[in-house]
């Protein structure tokens, strides 16, 4: 069976889609992450925003092939918002994504299977107005060549559609290329059996 080398995340955030509740509001935020500070840097910023606010409730995953998820109810009963969140996370299957469902309390108490409802729509929405993307699982390498074999390795990249992400060029020539994972082996190949050109894994 042929290994997935594609996720879906999204592209860009969704700021504050708004779910109404027995006067309780329920505003739900995304944003693309891809390491734990930066949820902590949105937390920071959407508590000095709606500091009036009475939860901020969330879930997160990261990573593509090893997934790391966390999921919080920030005061709220056990399992009445994280996890409805985390759940939203699963059936739209994203990853490097962060949602956040901030309430404001209305005065009545919506009881469990209310908050599990709400939460649930709340990070609904916010994933319905983030636009969700497919992206490739990428293998790097780095190629080390002379100069004089600029042309010919230029023309193999471009025939593979391999992306150049960073380079030096001058008498000995830097190369680091990013390729789509289930390419990797093939590329690798290709550049083992070029005389000239040394190539490694990054």
């Amino acid at each position: 069976m042929k290994k997935k080398d594609t996720y879906n995340t999204i592209l860009n955030p969704a700021k504050g889609e708004l779910f109404k509740d027995k006067n309780s509001k329920f505003y739900g935020f995304t944003f693309p992450i891809t390491s734990e500070d930066e949820v902590k840097v949105h937390l920071n910023d959407l508590k000095k925003e709606h500091y009036a606010a009475r939860h901020w409730c969330y879930a997160y995953q990261i990573g593509t092939e090893t997934l790391q998820y966390r999921a919080n109810d920030d005061g709220e009963p056990n399992n009445s918002a994280g996890m409805p969140i985390y759940g939203q996370i699963q059936s739209f299957d994203v990853t490097n994504i962060l949602i956040v469902v901030i309430r404001y309390y209305g005065g009545i108490k919506l009881g469990v299977g209310g908050l599990i409802n709400a939460y649930r729509i709340g990070a609904q929405l916010a994933l319905e107005a983030s636009q969700v993307i497919e992206k490739t699982i990428n293998s790097d390498f780095k190629l080390k060549f002379e100069y004089k074999n600029m042309s010919k390795v230029m023309r193999l990249l471009k025939e593979n559609q391999v992306e150049i992400t960073k380079q030096t060029l001058e008498l000995n020539c830097l190369l680091e290329i990013s390729v789509r994972k289930s390419n990797g082996s093939k590329i690798l190949n290709l550049f083992d059996d070029f005389f000239g050109v040394e190539i490694d894994e990054l």
